[in-house]
């Protein structure tokens, strides 16, 4: 199979189910801002041992299945797609709980970057949240499974108790922010 079929070249590109729309379609600047993130996600898979391998492959998977629901079509997609599974959410709450438990009482903001992999959680959370901004705006002109935005939201969360736990696993300390 070739990588290139030039169908793109005049600035659109088609939505599973065949309905094309241009390449700045909000449904595009979703599902590729999903897949930017899931990019990152790999990132931080492959520079910290000390997280979970299984899990962030789990987040990796559902991030997939997002970016398939958002770039089929809402009515003219006719594929199966893969159901997103609330107990996903559940996963990432058990997980945040987890870490939590280990961390000092937060009482200030803190900045990214107290090391590389503490960074790279805070680079993937500021994706995920945009990657959420862009489906809450699509899903004011289309059709958009709750349960998505309810995810993202979630997965925001556990990247910022992620970087607070990196860092403690580290033997490093969050940079408080001090106006």
């Amino acid at each position: 199979m070739k990588i290139y079929t030039k169908t793109g070249d005049a600035g659109e590109t088609s939505l599973i189910g065949g309905v094309r729309v241009k390449k700045s379609d909000l449904r595009i600047d979703a599902y590729g801002t999903v897949d930017e993130l899931n990019s990152w996600m790999g990132v931080i898979r492959n520079v910290n041992v000390s997280v979970e391998q299984t899990f962030f492959q789990t987040i990796q998977e559902t991030l997939f299945t997002i970016g398939s629901h958002l770039a089929s079509h809402p009515e003219k997609g006719k594929m199966k797609l893969p159901n997103i599974e609330l107990d996903r959410i559940n996963e990432l709450e058990v997980e945040i709980d987890r870490m939590q438990n280990s961390l000092p009482a937060l009482s200030h903001f803190v900045l990214p970057g107290s090391s590389i992999e503490n960074g790279y959680c805070h680079v993937a959370r500021t994706v995920c949240r945009r990657a959420e901004r862009c489906i809450v705006e699509l899903s004011l002109h289309s059709k958009v499974e709750p349960i998505i935005i309810k995810y993202l939201n979630r997965l925001s969360d556990y990247l910022f108790v992620l970087s607070r736990y990196i860092t403690l696993q580290q033997n490093g300390q969050d940079i408080p922010w001090l106006p």
